[in-house]
């Protein structure tokens, strides 16, 4: 659905905001693009959405080439920025169906009401958008994105300080149009929101692509999953018959950690050069140390992400 190819962008003051990004984002899919504050990732959006002018490279949106046939390629898109920007003065359901105007979509009253609705915002389709809240005025900026019935949706951060109902909300939407095929692109500081949603993740930093990965590849490749054995009694220290398996011992004494990459197929419990989970467990009886219980823990998206980020220079 979109194709991005060698893109670049450096601004007048000599900051280069992106360095040769090349990115295929697949019709229908979620993808959420991560990176740090300043690595590029609005940006990248911004020059998408037709809003910022490429320093070199190339964009198309649904086969449209975003400066050579920019009218079509934008027509494609929703864009919900990060800032609340709005038309203070005019009325809610008046600033959607202008919207909707713009992209030369004929008037649409019943699909308004139902975005309208779908949004929470049809008691207060009368209403000044100046007197609306900050949550309500972020589920304004939704409903606008989507008065064109866009078949590609940005959201750039777009829970950002909104409370957990519009949060819900937002991702009840967002899963009913990915039902219908829209392709959704999301930054997020919010990485739990983008472990649940996303089908791919893209991390930038620096203003380069450092990763694009299938979430559920990504997190079975780079994810460590933690076995911590509970103790009847603490230890002094780890036994010997234990030291293959470079066990944490805690500072009281009374667990035991086990850290091991969860990518190996077929073999769950195993890293590069380490026995298996069941051979620890063995080991542990045979060494007369009493486990009262245990648990298991596997590496979250955004300590993937941290750990992905923290490896650039």
């Amino acid at each position: 659905m979109i194709s991005i190819a060698h893109l670049s962008k450096t601004y007048a003051s000599g900051h280069s905001a992106l360095k040769d990004v090349s990115l295929d984002i697949r019709r229908g899919e979620i993808f959420a693009l991560l990176g740090p504050n300043g690595a590029g990732k609005t940006t990248l959006i911004s020059i998408v959405c037709g809003l910022v002018t490429p320093s070199a490279g190339t964009v198309s949106v649904d086969g449209h080439d975003i400066i050579t046939d920019y009218r079509a390629a934008r027509a494609k898109i929703g864009l919900v920025p990060q800032e609340l920007t709005t038309d203070s003065f005019e009325r809610v359901r008046d600033n959607v169906c202008f919207s909707r105007g713009l992209f030369g979509r004929p008037p649409d009253p019943a699909y308004i009401e139902t975005l309208l609705r779908s949004l929470s915002l049809w008691e207060k389709r009368d209403a000044l958008i100046r007197t609306l809240s900050g949550g309500m005025k972020r589920r304004l900026l939704i409903a606008k994105a989507l008065s064109h019935q866009p078949e590609v949706l940005f959201l750039d951060e777009p829970t950002a300080g909104v409370d957990v109902e519009l949060r819900r909300d937002m991702w009840n939407l967002v899963r009913t149009l990915r039902e219908e095929g829209v392709t959704i692109i999301l930054t997020t500081h919010y990485l739990e929101e983008a472990e649940e949603m996303a089908d791919r993740v893209g991390v930038i930093n620096h203003g380069e692509l450092i990763l694009v990965e299938d979430k559920a590849a990504l997190m079975k490749k780079l994810g460590e999953k933690r076995l911590t054995l509970e103790l009847s009694a603490p230890l002094a220290g780890v036994p010997d018959l234990l030291a293959p398996f470079d066990l944490a011992l805690a500072p009281d004494g009374r667990e035991l950690t086990y850290t091991y990459a969860a990518a190996k197929e077929g073999a769950p419990g195993e890293r590069a050069g380490h026995p298996a989970v069941a051979d620890l467990l063995r080991a542990v009886a045979a060494s007369g140390i009493a486990v009262r219980d245990l648990r298991t823990r596997e590496s979250s998206l955004e300590e993937i992400f941290v750990s992905l980020v923290r490896r650039e220079p």
